[in-house]
């Protein structure tokens, strides 16, 4: 899959034993494929509705899809398999352009990564398309990783959140003993978005990110213009609730920097502002909205955000006393979780078995996810 920071394609081999809830998952390997520049400059381009025409669109559509079945091959020969030893393929594609539902009527939601692309060249049937059938059901399309949330990490005794740190920030609550119909998921706001669009502003496009958290860890954040950016009424609004580049995107990375100029903050103040943003959109969203359902014992972190040890820190300081670990301590590759959870929502489908929450998303029903490339 590829996430909402479009840095790359996270690819992972898993065995999966059985279906529904009594799914058991064993991660074999996991790549991560940095997407050339060229094409991670179209793919920016096609997020803009100012830049993204039909044609542009189109064209990559299929061009993703070489890249997404390239990406596939590297995790199966990291997997040390063939490509007629892998049964099943779960693409998500890439997102761009997500439309939440509002009162006014029905969202819409848009990933490609043609699956018919990735079906003819590795000659493995692939399921892809798995966010329009929650959407037309009534719900927000995400966060879809509930299901695998769910399935990998719940626990008798311990309430857990599963906080991914990509591009966005989303989070499963799974209270201690709880069923399914007991979890709470919805996207937090920004995770690594802001952080990264702040420091390619900052450096004239030299740097992506901040790397190892650097730039924060030599900063000093401004509490006061954080305050000012956690008055945003997405944050106070109660879930089910979803986000992504269409507003946490490059607007507003650059409005961020322009306060923080007018304010006087150096380059090193406004990575660290941007990441205490991060920090405290989801210590906040788990104090209106986790912990009135529950105990919270474990933070349970992935995507590439919990590479970072300046935003690893500060929200283990945030979240005291629970203890943030990483989905690692569960033999899954912080980087690798969401492909991890499509290989299972893929498997569901095949087994026509519901894979959306619709306590998470909102749904009016449960239904059954993606749609089905034959080989």
């Amino acid at each position: 899959m590829s996430g909402t920071s479009a840095d790359g394609i996270d690819g992972a081999v898993a065995r999966v034993h059985g279906s529904g809830v009594q799914t058991r998952v064993e991660m074999i390997a996991s790549v991560t494929v940095p997407y050339p520049s060229q094409d991670r400059r179209e793919l920016f381009a096609l997020f803009s509705p100012y830049t993204g025409t039909v044609e542009r669109i189109c064209v990559f559509n299929f061009r993703l899809g070489g890249l997404l079945a390239q990406a596939a091959a590297e995790a199966i020969a990291a997997a040390k398999l063939r490509p007629d030893q892998v049964h099943l393929i779960g693409s998500h594609g890439q997102t761009i352009y997500h439309i939440p539902p509002q009162s006014a009527g029905a969202g819409s939601t848009l990933q490609i990564g043609e699956a018919a692309v990735i079906a003819e060249r590795l000659g493995i049937p692939v399921v892809s398309d798995f966010r329009v059938r929650d959407m037309a059901a009534g719900g927000q399309g995400a966060p879809l990783v509930t299901y695998a949330d769910y399935l990998l990490f719940r626990d008798a005794r311990r309430g857990r959140a599963v906080q991914n740190l990509g591009g966005i920030g989303n989070v499963s609550y799974l209270p201690p003993g709880g069923g399914i119909d007991a979890v709470l998921a919805f996207d937090t706001g920004p995770g690594n978005m802001v952080i990264n669009g702040v420091v390619e502003l900052i450096s004239g496009g030299a740097k992506e990110f901040d790397r190892d958290g650097g730039l924060a860890a030599a900063g000093r954040p401004d509490e006061a213009l954080v305050e000012t950016l956690l008055a945003d009424p997405y944050f106070a609004s109660p879930p089910p609730k979803t986000t992504g580049r269409e507003k946490f995107g490059h607007g507003y990375a650059a409005g961020l920097l322009a306060s923080a100029r007018q304010r006087g903050l150096s380059d090193v103040d406004v990575v660290a502002t941007a990441t205490l943003l991060t920090v405290e959109s989801i210590a906040r969203a788990y104090r209106a909205f986790l912990l009135p359902r529950g105990p919270l014992d474990d933070v349970i972190i992935g995507g590439g955000g919990s590479h970072n040890p300046v935003l690893r820190q500060w929200l283990a300081r945030s979240l005291r006393p629970a203890q943030v670990r990483t989905t690692d301590e569960w033999g899954i590759a912080s980087l690798a979780k969401e492909a991890v959870a499509f290989a299972i929502l893929a498997n569901e489908a095949v087994a026509g078995n519901p894979g959306n929450v619709p306590s998470a998303t909102g749904a009016a029903h449960p239904v059954v996810l993606g749609k089905l490339v034959p080989a």
